[in-house]
């Protein structure tokens, strides 16, 4: 059990070493850790990325809002706040919010939250089953560990898990 944690640890440590960046749909749907300014210029230069979605929140007074939301500027991408908790399930109602957003910004989209775990894989799974045509079993691995999120009732990020499980039954997909 030991050496399972500590590969675990590694590997976790990893993703978040390396920006937890990650093709969701190549083209239009992009997933990371939140990005300093000069990985933000090199996944818009090598992606063509036209908006940013950040799913923390404004946070002006911040360093990595400012530098997030000048360097956006500067490169003149869309910069879009979508605030959501990863220890609070997102309502139907917001759900639907960030379905329109993701739909309606222009494309390619970069999609992040801190770690590019868990409000990033739930965003990822809802963009890929309602937006990109991709089957709900392949869609949900992007709420996996391959990306960091654990699906653990006890800890916080599962709302993330919970939300999807509720909006399986308002999509009419079995769950």
């Amino acid at each position: 059990m030991g050496l399972f944690t500590l590969a675990s640890g590694l590997y976790l440590g990893g993703l978040q070493l390396s920006g937890n960046f990650h093709e969701v749909k190549a083209g239009e749907l992009y997933r990371s850790a939140q990005p300093d300014a000069a990985e933000l210029s090199d996944y818009v230069q090598r992606y063509g990325i036209k908006t940013i979605i950040n799913l923390r929140g404004a946070r002006p007074g911040k360093g990595w809002y400012d530098a997030e939301v000048a360097t956006s500027r500067k490169l003149g991408v869309e910069h879009i706040d979508f605030g959501m908790s990863d220890r609070e399930m997102l309502s139907v109602d917001r759900s639907m919010e960030l379905i329109a957003l993701m739909r309606d910004a222009p494309k390619p989209i970069l999609i992040h939250c801190k770690a590019g775990a868990d409000r990033t894989g739930l965003a990822s799974v809802i963009y890929l089953q309602q937006l990109g045509g991709i089957g709900e079993e392949q869609a949900e691995w992007q709420l996996s560990p391959i990306y960091g999120h654990i699906g653990i009732p006890v800890i916080g990020p599962y709302a993330m898990d919970e939300t999807w499980e509720g909006l399986e039954k308002v999509f009419g997909l079995p769950s």
